[in-house]
């Protein structure tokens, strides 16, 4: 129970929203991918890359290697060989669809397949005549069919009705998804309120529709309309959908799906996601809870927290050499940032502070963990800045030509407020410029130069610039100084 409440403390809320995530991921792949190839193709690459890391493990190099291969190449034949279906499980007309939604698989019922045929039928003017029988006999009414039983598909439907097939003039019964007579002759309606334009097609259609309670479709040859005949009425068709809701309502097929159904579907997606979840929770525990790697980093310190009227004069150290250990996975993967040391300056005092370099100063990423420090401890050294008024000096290099001295030289401004630590500012009197070099100097003159702030932690007040103005004379050597 201890190692148990030991393990739990140490996962971090980052790994919970990494499983969750990863495991989310997963299931809308299965949503999305649930019934194609493709996905009975991802299932078995995913069969292999198991199979490679249990061979890893146990250590079968040569049988690791070859599977490993394989499931490379197999990654990349499944995007090349299953594009369209990738793509078509892909498609979706909203984001939240695409991310939430548990779209149905898109299986083309015989139905809509005949539906689109007669209206593709009626774009070329290829005229068509098709019967939905009902509960009724039609042996009576029809005669002159030929066997056929064949599975429905566009391609079968375009070369029953082709001009030139001999029994393109008759019309096909269709039967679930078999056509099974083609070359069918029926009966002609004597109905006198039929419109004139209407043709031998139209006039079978209604005159079988009359006789029977089948539903007969027709496709004009001439003006390429989709035609429906059901009773003693008649109705032309602007769009195939139209004609796939008549032909649900004829032949009494449900147009929704039923409750049993639906909590199937359900029970299937609940399974679904836990499983999903149990596999991202057993891979994450192999990528992150396996410690069989060890690293050593040199890590930046960084100071957060200084009190504002502090400054740090001084520390023992800039970087911490930290040993960490994980998987190799993670280890390997440790990128710059993700790793580091932060010191609390939050309760420091003036002068000399030690502070403890733990765990709690150390950003990990989750599966990394903290096996050594050094040092343990960091010193840090804080004062109170204070500005203080200091005399400006120039710094003289080189010798002047032996002939001439300095005669006068003067700084503007000769005096500047310098802003720094009071225990630095205390060793400090004078504020030196950039160095000025004597070598090149012949007559009077000026020289615009800056000044060297020592140590670099002084500064200047806001607004004040750092350049100064070197004012010289020089003049000629006496006879006898020249020595």
């Amino acid at each position: 129970m201890t190692h148990f409440l030991i393990f739990l403390a140490s996962i971090h809320w980052q790994d919970l929203v990494d499983i969750i995530i990863n495991s989310y991921i997963l299931f809308r792949v299965y949503v999305l991918f649930q019934g194609t190839n493709a996905f009975r193709v991802l299932v078995g690459i995913t069969s292999l890359w198991i199979l490679q890391e249990v061979a890893a493990s146990i250590g079968l190099i040569l049988t690791s290697w070859a599977i490993r291969g394989i499931t490379a190449a197999a990654a990349i034949i499944i995007i090349v060989v299953f594009r369209n279906e990738i793509r078509a499980a892909l498609q979706a007309r909203n984001l939240k669809t695409f991310l939430w939604g548990t779209p149905a698989r898109e299986q083309i019922s015989p139905l809509e397949t005949v539906a689109e045929s007669l209206f593709q039928m009626g774009k070329k003017r290829i005229g068509a005549l098709i019967v939905f029988p009902g509960k009724e006999d039609l042996s009576e009414v029809i005669h002159g069919g030929i066997p056929w039983n064949g599975t429905i598909s566009q391609e079968m439907l375009m070369s029953v009705f082709w001009p030139n097939n001999p029994v393109h003039d008759g019309a096909a019964i269709i039967h679930g998804d078999k056509v099974v007579e083609v070359g069918v002759l029926l009966p002609l309606s004597q109905r006198q309120d039929l419109p004139s334009f209407y043709g031998t097609r139209h006039r079978a259609a209604a005159g079988l529709a009359e006789r029977s309670d089948a539903m007969v479709v027709a496709v004009s040859e001439e003006r390429g309309r989709v035609t429906v005949a059901k009773d003693n009425w008649m109705k032309p068709l602007a769009r195939a959908e139209e004609l796939v809701i008549l032909l649900r309502r004829h032949l009494n097929m449900p147009e929704k799906v039923t409750e049993q159904q639906q909590r199937r579907e359900k029970v299937r997606l609940s399974l679904a996601a836990a499983l999903s979840l149990l596999v991202m929770t057993g891979i994450w525990f192999g990528f992150t809870r396996s410690q069989d790697t060890i690293i050593a980093l040199n890590v930046p310190v960084e100071f957060v927290n200084r009190p504002p009227n502090f400054e740090i004069l001084d520390t023992s150290m800039d970087e911490a050499r930290l040993q960490l250990y994980g998987s190799s996975a993670l280890i390997k993967s440790l990128q710059k940032g993700q790793v580091q040391v932060r010191v609390d300056l939050n309760k420091a005092v003036e002068g000399h502070n030690v502070f403890p370099i733990t765990q709690d100063n150390i950003v990990l990423p989750p599966g990394v963990f903290l096996n050594k420090v050094q040092p343990p401890t960091i010193d840090v050294t804080l004062d109170i800045p204070v500005s203080k008024e200091m005399p400006v000096q120039v710094d003289w290099v080189g010798r002047l030509p032996e002939n001439l001295s300095i005669a006068k030289a003067s700084v503007a401004p000769d005096a500047i407020k310098v802003v720094g630590g009071s225990k630095i500012l205390e060793k400090v009197s004078t504020i030196y410029t950039a160095p000025v070099r004597l070598d090149n100097l012949t007559k009077s003159g000026t020289v615009s130069t800056t000044l060297v702030l020592i140590p670099p932690s002084l500064k200047l007040p806001t607004g004040v610039t750092d350049r100064v103005t070197v004012n010289y004379i020089v003049e000629e050597k006496k006879t006898g100084d020249r020595k």
